[in-house]
């Protein structure tokens, strides 16, 4: 009888990095939900601790490691503790990110550029350096990076983080060329516009709010649960022949070429063009 693979997760043991808060805690939530125990890592400790509850509540394991994204000889520690810990590691969520400032390029000052660059895109190469050579030792396993639609277009007033997602969206690539023979898949996911506490100074300003909603087809900001579904998937056997891709879920914002203007077009029924 032919097997169809499943979205479960049972027996699987996953990292989930920025998992404190936003998309990244609702990922390691919903891994834990889909069967897996988790380490879960982030720089708050009471809140990596919270979470730790929640999912030992779904009768999972979870370990709660304390981590700079930042510092590398943390890093370290942290895989180490969660090979430890979990005994091995088959899923590898990279979800830490920041925002430091928004404006334009001419503005950002050199430190903000060093804090994006080394947690929005270093931290993501660090923990594939130490996590890389134990999957590919077990001949399997699942990257998921968190880039974002900022990665495939150009953002105003956020060139700094809009490059970091690009950079994570090109290593995800050539990392899914490089392992797939070794078992390993790799693979990208674009969040649109997500209601986070990392965007809830753009949420909520209501006139910007609804200058960013004008140009999302769903007319709506997403949600981090809008994520999970996805994350479940590429971490899962469903998605077992998928790698190197960049899932994008972002309500339809980059499915056309047009601004917020073209939008107000699909409000009107047929109309016939006599010129």
């Amino acid at each position: 009888m032919h097997t169809h693979p499943t979205f479960r997760l049972d027996g699987t043991h996953a990292l989930v990095t920025g998992a404190s808060r936003g998309i990244g805690r609702a990922i390691a939530l919903a891994l834990a939900e889909a069967g897996a125990d988790v380490a879960i890592t982030a720089r708050n400790t009471t809140a990596l601790d919270a979470l730790a509850e929640d999912i030992a509540a779904q009768g999972h394991r979870a370990l709660a490691l304390t981590c700079d994204a930042t510092n590398l000889d943390q890093i370290t520690a942290c895989v180490q503790d969660a090979l430890t810990g979990l005994g091995h590691i088959d899923i590898l969520v990279n979800a830490a990110g920041v925002i430091p400032s928004f404006g334009p390029f001419l503005d950002l000052p050199e430190d903000d550029w060093n804090t994006i660059l080394e947690t929005n895109f270093l931290s993501t190469v660090r923990f594939c350096r130490l996590v890389g050579p134990h999957l590919l030792e077990r001949g399997r396993g699942s990257v998921i990076n968190m880039s974002s639609v900022a990665g495939v277009r150009g953002v105003p007033s956020l060139s700094h983080y809009a490059a970091t997602k690009a950079a994570l969206i090109s290593l995800s690539r050539s990392l899914a060329a490089e392992w797939a023979q070794g078992g390993v898949r790799v693979n990208a996911v674009c969040p649109g516009w997500t209601r986070t506490k990392m965007t809830a100074q753009v949420s909520g300003n209501t006139e910007l709010s609804g200058i960013l909603t004008q140009a999302v087809p769903a007319q709506r900001w997403g949600e981090v649960d809008d994520l999970v579904g996805t994350a479940i998937y590429l971490a899962s056997d469903a998605s077992r022949f998928v790698t190197g891709q960049t899932l994008t879920v972002d309500g339809g914002l980059t499915a056309y070429e047009g601004g917020p203007g073209m939008l107000g077009m699909t409000t009107f029924g047929r109309v016939q063009n006599t010129t």
